[in-house]
């Protein structure tokens, strides 16, 4: 007789656990067992414990296993319910080890097929009844994960009206569901019950914004003591929100005609403008994507959002200060050059335009498409094209993870025609969309690549430039673990060219994500093995460590309102001169748009308990000991780069941890 014995992993979260009867089949290439019933005297699945181990008696060894056949049958009188097993772990008799990654809920009675865990591309499938089950996996996982198109000129979206239509394995755990709608509840109401939620009120003097605050941090402390100050404004350009926008300025667009006369003053010593902007010390923030567009009208008031142009200066104690604003695109005479030289109120008003322009950019192009829509892109890609037992599927499953679902919630509860989105930002509705439209019309593959970026913008030497430093430290750490994995299971380029279902991958993004778009320079197939390492990163970086910088830092810097203002209700000013502290309180948003917009700002930065960080891996994909010996060297990278981060944050006025290893999430989850 033939001894197997049988280990079932449960997987450590809330509602796992089953009640039900778990029958079992062992399949290998000589044969199979028979349906066994897994009962224990210890207990069974509806206990918490991590695992339970069985006895599966067979007249003769069954060869090389398979797979397995799960399925669970209610007891009578008792009603069907979910299971959540992690993994099947089964000793042979001849002392051998397989696994069974599972990682799924089973809530029916059907039976469900599961493979050995061992990588495998469609080239190495060579039994028939391992192949049977790719496809019958596929064929599912096509019918399950539709694309669907959200509005023209988007990218491709998840077909799903509400969180229930999406397949439990992608819904929030009951965690995340309970704490993300407590944060939301909360946030909102205790505004509500300070009564400035539904309030219509302008603010009556500055200090009195102060009132609506949910959270306190570091840095929102910061900026509202600092918001005012030029050093302060500059240095968020490269280390705040949006560090995507500011590049090295060689000549003066045509449509920004600036003079050596007007900021004289503010180069220091006896420099000029031509010989600063030969130097490298002139940089440019250019928002062309807002121009022309119809602002919003928020409780029957028409909102504005300008198009500026700003002209920022690297100082010889390497600050960077801006020295020129215009707030429309086209140099006319009611479209002055707003200069530090000019009136307090004058210069800040400029400034606050200039801030709430981007926090339009931000949210639309840099934050919702560039991470949000793309990882959602990537992950239905994968999980229509790309089996389990996939070496790719492995290695990028964990950075999918609740992507779907808060991407769904976005589209139901921030960018729709109801929306906090729609209703309170200067940008919401029409303007929206057209803001997402050219976002994706000129969006390439170079920008995403975190070492092509910063060299197309020439940010390679400018000082202080954390985004930067960090970036490209994490970018190299995730290209060095990504080469590895690859690598491994690709010996040559013949072997990617060869496999069918990398190629369907890469080309459903395209396709849905980019639009089947050749100018973005998205590939259509991939043709050798530093091509898909390539890309790859891309996938893993956006969808951790560029989502976190762009997300995690929302409440710090727009916590307190008046440095991101998220709509303004007075046009941009035409004149000098006529600008006072009045002024100023009239243009920025409403008390209950501001509420709105904290409110929101302040749940989209609040991680949840599960929350699971960059290169940790609570589902065991991987069974082989070279790519698991991988994940502890990544591990091990990514813990000594937080150490880095943390030494140098400790000398830092305003710290930079938003690519910090330890707070960067492993997906768009928030």
């Amino acid at each position: 007789m033939a001894k197997y014995k049988v280990t079932v992993h449960t997987h450590n979260i809330a509602t796992a656990t089953t009640m039900n009867n778990v029958f079992i089949k062992l399949v290998g290439e000589k044969g199979e067992s028979k349906r066994t019933w897994l009962t224990s005297l210890r207990g069974g699945f509806y206990q918490d414990t991590a695992s339970c181990e069985f006895e599966v008696v067979c007249p003769s060894s069954l060869g090389k296993l398979v797979l397995i056949e799960l399925d669970k049958q209610p007891l009578p009188l008792f009603p069907q319910d979910t299971w959540f097993p992690s993994k099947v772990v089964v000793t042979t008799p001849e002392k051998g080890t397989c696994q069974f990654p599972i990682y799924c809920w089973i809530m029916d009675t059907e039976v469900h097929l599961f493979r050995e865990g061992t990588a495998k591309r469609l080239c190495d499938e060579t039994n028939h009844l391992a192949r049977y089950s790719r496809e019958k996996e596929m064929k599912t996982r096509t019918e399950l994960y539709c694309w669907d198109t959200y509005k023209e000129g988007f990218p491709g979206s998840m077909k799903a009206d509400n969180p229930l239509d999406l397949p439990s394995e992608i819904q929030f755990s009951f965690t995340k569901a309970s704490q993300f709608l407590f944060t939301a509840a909360t946030g909102i109401t205790e505004l509500k019950l300070m009564g400035y939620s539904d309030s219509k009120k302008n603010w009556k003097n500055i200090d009195e914004i102060s009132k609506v605050c949910l959270n306190r941090t570091v840095i929102s402390d910061y900026a509202q003591e600092h918001w005012k100050e030029d050093e302060f404004f500059g240095y968020q350009y490269l280390n705040g929100c949006n560090p995507m926008l500011i590049r090295r300025c060689s000549e003066l667009p045509a449509n920004f005609p600036v003079t050596e006369d007007m900021v004289k003053p503010s180069l220091r010593g006896s420099s000029s403008l031509l010989r600063e902007l030969q130097s490298g010390n002139i940089f440019l923030l250019d928002y062309k994507n807002l121009d022309g567009l119809k602002a919003n009208v928020i409780n029957k008031k028409k909102q504005y959002m300008a198009a500026p142009l700003v002209l920022l200066y690297k100082t010889p104690d390497d600050k960077l200060i801006p020295i020129a604003i215009q707030l429309k695109q086209k140099p006319a005479k009611d479209n002055p050059i707003f200069l530090p030289t000019d009136s307090e109120y004058d210069w800040l008003l400029a400034k606050i335009f200039v801030r709430s322009a981007d926090f339009q950019e931000h949210q639309l192009n840099v934050h919702l498409l560039r991470t949000h829509l793309l990882a959602e892109v990537f992950a239905i890609a994968l999980l229509r094209n790309i089996p389990m037992v996939h070496p790719l599927y492995k290695l990028l499953i964990p950075h999918t993870r609740y992507s779907l679902q808060i991407n769904l919630l976005a589209r139901a509860f921030l960018i729709a025609d109801e929306g906090v989105f729609t209703q309170f930002a200067a940008s919401g509705g029409e303007g929206m969309n057209d803001i997402l439209r050219r976002s994706v019309a000129s969006l390439t593959y170079s920008s995403l690549c975190v070492p092509e970026d910063i060299t197309a913008r020439g940010l390679e030497s400018i000082p202080n430039n954390y985004y930067r430093d960090d970036g490209l430290k994490l970018w190299h750490i995730i290209y060095r673990f990504v080469e590895g994995v690859i690598g491994f299971y690709y010996k040559s380029d013949s072997e990617v060219r060869e496999d069918q279902e990398l190629q369907n991958w890469i080309k459903d993004i395209f396709d849905h994500g980019f639009l089947a778009q050749e100018c973005t320079g998205i590939p259509q197939s991939f043709s050798t093995v530093p091509k898909v390492v390539k890309f790859v990163t891309v996938v893993i970086f956006t969808c951790s460590g560029q989502h976190s910088a762009v997300n995690s830092g929302q409440y710090d810097y727009g916590g307190w309102m008046p440095n991101t203002p998220i709509s303004l209700q007075q046009p941009p000013p035409t004149t000098k001169g006529q600008s006072t502290e009045s002024t100023m309180l009239k243009t920025l948003p409403d008390v209950g748009t501001t509420a709105q917009g904290m409110s929101t700002m302040w749940l989209l930065s609040k991680q949840s308990s599960d929350f699971v960080t960059l290169g940790q891996y609570p589902e065991e994909h991987f069974n082989e000991i070279p790519p698991c010996r991988m994940i502890q060297k990544f591990q091990t990278e990514l813990k000594d780069f937080s150490g880095t981060v943390n030494t140098r944050n400790s000398g830092l006025p305003v710290p930079y941890t938003y690519m910090d290893p330890a707070v960067v999430e492993n997906s768009v989850a928030i």
